[in-house]
Parts: C-alpha cells; sequence; structure tokens
C-alpha cells in the first residue's frame, strides 16, 4: 500500500486584476464566497481525495494567505513558496516543486474550481506511466481559449493557440499531474511559462496525456462567474 503523502501545488499569486472593482486588497483565491474564502473550498476539495499537504505557490499579498490558513487547515499541512518577483507558472510550479516531498505531484489553479474525480486522474496518470497529464475540458467553442487534440491512447499529438481554431473541442482545464523527472529531462530558466516553454514545446518529444472531464467548473477570476459561484458554491 502507498503511504506516501498526496501533495499538490496551488497557483495562487493572482493578482486578480478583473475582480478589483469586487474584491480590493486581496488576493484573488482569497475572495469571499459566501463568507469565507474561495481557497477554503479548494483545500476542502482536496481533503475530500485524501491529500494531506499543500504548497501554495504565492506572491501578490501572500501574508493575508498566510495569516488566515497559517500552516495547517483542517488534516491539510500547508507549507508556502513565495514568489519574490513574478516566475511566470513554470517558474511558479518549479519553485514550489523544491518544497515538494513526492515524485508526483497533483498542481491546480487557486482561482478556478474543476471538480474532476481526482482517484480516476491518478489512475490514469500511472497507467500512462507519464511525466505529465493534464485534464482536459470540452466546450462548445475552442477558439477563446486554444485547444489541445489527443490522439490514441490519449496522447497529447496538438496544442493550438487561441484563434487558430473554433469549434467544439478539448481546451487544458488546468490541471496537472507532474512527475519531477519532467524537470530533470527538461531543465527549465528560473522564470518560464509552463505553457509556452514546457507543454507546448515538447509534447511532440515528448508523451504527455490528456483526461477529458466534464466535471462541474467555475472561474473566479471573471466578475460574472464570481458572482455565480456566491449562489452554486452555496
Amino acid at each position: 500500500m502507498n503511504t506516501e503523502p498526496k501533495e499538490a501545488i496551488i497557483l495562487a499569486g493572482g493578482f486578480g486584476t478583473r475582480l478589483q472593482g469586487v474584491v480590493k486588497d486581496l488576493p484573488k483565491p482569497m475572495a469571499p464566497v459566501n463568507g469565507r474564502p474561495f481557497l477554503t473550498y479548494i483545500l476542502d476539495y482536496l481533503i475530500e481525495y485524501h491529500y494531506t499537504r499543500v504548497v501554495l505557490s504565492v506572491g501578490y499579498l501572500h501574508e493575508k494567505i498566510e495569516e488566515f490558513f497559517g500552516t495547517q487547515y483542517k488534516s491539510l499541512e500547508i507549507d508556502y513558496a513565495v514568489e519574490t518577483e513574478p516566475l511566470g507558472t513554470g517558474g511558479g510550479i518549479l519553485f514550489a516543486f523544491s518544497k515538494c516531498v513526492t515524485d508526483n505531484v497533483l498542481v491546480i489553479n487557486g482561482d478556478t474550481m474543476f471538480k474532476v474525480d481526482l482517484d480516476e486522474f491518478e489512475h490514469f496518470h500511472q497507467e500512462k506511466g507519464s511525466l505529465l497529464s493534464i485534464v482536459l475540458r470540452e466546450v462548445e467553442d475552442v477558439s477563446r481559449y486554444g485547444s489541445v487534440v489527443v490522439g490514441g491512447n490519449d496522447m497529447i499529438t496538438l496544442f493550438s493557440e487561441k484563434q487558430a481554431t473554433a469549434g467544439r473541442g478539448f481546451i487544458n482545464g488546468g490541471i496537472y499531474l507532474i512527475d519531477r523527472k519532467l524537470f530533470d529531462k527538461y531543465p527549465q530558466p528560473q522564470k518560464f511559462s509552463f505553457e509556452k516553454d514546457l507543454m507546448t514545446k515538447f509534447y511532440t518529444q515528448e508523451m504527455f496525456f490528456g483526461m477529458p472531464s466534464d466535471g462541474y467548473f467555475i472561474d473566479i477570476g471573471i466578475p460574472e462567474d464570481y458572482e455565480r459561484a456566491q449562489r452554486e458554491l452555496a
């Protein structure tokens, strides 16, 4: 039986520019939803899947998060990877990985809720022997986001940029399982974009896999969705 702790990195360093009119002086994941920070919903979701440890990748107003959560939330141990300057999505993940003890770590966003079956996703990742697995969302029109195409065996065969293709298809859902060997195999500078400098650059020479999920999704970085969260996460 695997007794390793289950670890997740939550990217919680966003500025929340689009939410400034609604939520001032708070990092986006701390935006109140029904009287409690949105981040608590994500942490509860991880607890549901028996995660025991979380590293919060933080920057902007990180002290507000640390003051609220400290080093423990319910059964979750919390550590912080504090960026003194923005490192990009990749740099943030890489820095947070230095605080992790396991080889395979879940990475999720602190301002979106995508209710994926994480047991199924972990099984998928292990079964494929993957260095990088991504959860995919099906949407009516991929042009707003850029699309991800999978072939046989769920292997990613193409990443398309925004507006390059349109119509129904899969997009990157922003949930990853990453084997730390990915960074050994493809060394990166301190500051880089996970999507542009690693995923879309190396998928042609590496087997990256995508698992579709139709789980509930909400992004509180969009004011209309933030209002919707107040109703739907009640």
